[in-house]
């Protein structure tokens, strides 16, 4: 969580499929796979990729965003597409949401998280060749006018919603709050569409004599860590990220995969020269963006910290730490903390962030406020009961001043009369001394050459967790529960460095 004085909050970890925003206009033909990229789509791609640099933590820079950019260009170059590797834009995000996506004209991205949970060049291929398959079959443009044509797009907010916060009128009013800029739409492909984009990659995979099988593998590793993820973090749900997608269900993806790929050429995996590519690299949050340990954030450069209720987990991105229920203690509502330009009032400032869940007439305001302290800082809440849909929510924003042009901001929803909950995380908030921001050391990866005598057990103790931790590393180095290792071997370890 990289906070910026804007309102622009991306509060779900889960990744995403984007499109843009009338990228064609509502009656322009769709170019065909055939088509090379029209300067139309480049300018549409190079008007949305700083924001969307900026959205998911920058883009990384040196020898390993160069690796990662050769083999997404060499993807390209499979997919025949005239002039694809002068055409393409290759990015390596610095987020810890495992995460790729791509945009009309050829921008393709990919997070060191989602790389980091790879074990080979050929899976980092299969990843990059599926979102350059969405850019040559024109998928973004072919959804987006779909659904132009049913009229299912009710605004950002609204189709956010669904992807970021579930299917909820409240996760709507939330998304609607948060999410006004940058003007690209969110939408998951069809079950056709992501299909095809695994049989393109497969195709573009196995011209440039690439495993074929490595998209399968990957699937099925994406599949186990969102399992492991779900657990660790004690909820019910053990939703794909749209990456993996539920169109179609990620075991049947897996097994049509597995089939498409039976018989191709192909046999290059590259793993040690990937595996020495991704040694040491930052693993999970990087502590520029704050970390969470458990039920605590801490940010050691923008100096705060607080900690998540009961029954919720936090999942961090480079804007926004969003706080959701975990499904296991009957808690319910949601809650962001984000924040937007200060000019040293604070009432105006949680007023100002009231009228940014109204984007229709912009006259929503709190119903109650009052100022306070926190911790030893200066604060103000607002809230209101609202009506979304059938259903009426409590809605709080609870801000905090760290400064004369600087403030953080809680936004808070549940049903009526259940936001409670939130209460001891509102007073939790506080700032940190700098020898607790100095303490705050990330995870990297460590690869390591198993020895004479090594077992999983004894390497996963090592691993910087204090649970989980033969889970962890069997599901980060594709080792099933029979697997055992050979003298010899690289396997990955996470380790706690600078």
């Amino acid at each position: 969580m990289r906070l910026k004085r804007r309102t622009f909050l991306v509060g779900a970890a889960t990744p995403l499929a984007l499109g843009l925003s009338g990228c064609l206009g509502a009656g322009a033909p769709i170019p065909s796979a055939s088509t090379p990229i029209t300067p139309a789509e480049a300018q549409q791609g190079a008007d949305y990729h700083p924001q969307l640099l900026a959205q998911f933590g920058g883009e990384m820079r040196g020898p390993l965003a160069n690796y990662v950019e050769r083999i997404g260009l060499d993807m390209a170059a499979q997919s025949q597409l005239g002039g694809a590797r002068q055409s393409f834009n290759v990015s390596l995000l610095n987020s810890s949401v495992s995460n790729a996506f791509a945009v009309p004209g050829g921008y393709i991205y990919t997070t060191r998280q989602l790389v980091a949970l790879m074990n080979n060049e050929a899976e980092l291929a299969a990843v990059l060749g599926h979102e350059v398959g969405h850019v040559v079959a024109r998928h973004s443009a072919r959804r987006q006018r779909s659904a132009q044509r049913n009229q299912v797009l009710g605004g950002l907010g609204a189709v956010l919603s669904t992807v970021l916060l579930g299917d909820s009128q409240v996760g709507d009013l939330l998304a609607r709050g948060a999410m006004q800029a940058p003007q690209f739409i969110t939408l998951a492909y069809s079950r056709e569409q992501e299909e095809e984009a695994d049989r393109l990659g497969i195709d573009y995979l196995s011209r440039g004599n690439y495993d074929p099988n490595a998209m399968a593998s990957l699937l099925q590793r994406l599949a186990r860590q969102v399992e492991l993820d779900a657990r660790i973090q004690g909820r019910e749900d053990a939703r794909p990220p749209v990456w993996a997608s539920t169109h179609p269900d990620p075991v049947d993806r897996v097994r049509l995969a597995t089939r498409y790929a039976t018989g191709k050429p192909g046999r290059i995996q590259n793993r040690d020269a990937f595996l020495a590519a991704i040694d040491g690299m930052i693993y999970g949050d990087d502590p520029e963006q704050g970390i969470i340990k458990g039920y605590r954030f801490i940010h050691p450069n923008l100096g705060f910290s607080f900690s998540a209720p009961q029954g919720f987990y936090m999942l961090n991105s480079s804007r926004a730490v969003s706080i959701n229920p975990n499904g296991n203690g009957g808690q319910t509502g949601q809650a962001q903390l984000t924040a937007a330009r200060y000019s040293g009032d604070l009432e105006a400032y949680v007023r100002e962030q009231f009228r940014a869940f109204d984007s229709q007439n912009n006259a929503l305001a709190p119903q109650e406020f009052s100022r306070t302290r926190v911790n030893g800082l200066n604060a103000a809440y607002g809230s209101a009961r609202v009506r979304s849909g059938n259903s009426q929510v409590d809605l709080v924003i609870f801000a905090y001043e760290f400064g004369r042009d600087r403030a953080f901001h809680f936004a808070a929803l549940a049903p009526a009369g259940r936001i409670g909950p939130f209460n001891p995380m509102f007073q939790s908030m506080r700032r940190i001394s700098d020898q607790e921001a100095s303490a705050v050391v990330p995870l990297r990866i460590d690869v390591v050459t198993v020895q004479r005598g090594d077992t999983v057990s004894g390497l996963a103790r090592r691993m910087a967790f204090s649970d989980n931790q033969e889970a962890r590393f069997r599901v980060l180095n594709g080792l099933g529960s029979g697997n055992t290792l050979r003298a010899g071997q690289k396997v990955k370890l996470i380790v706690r460095r600078r």
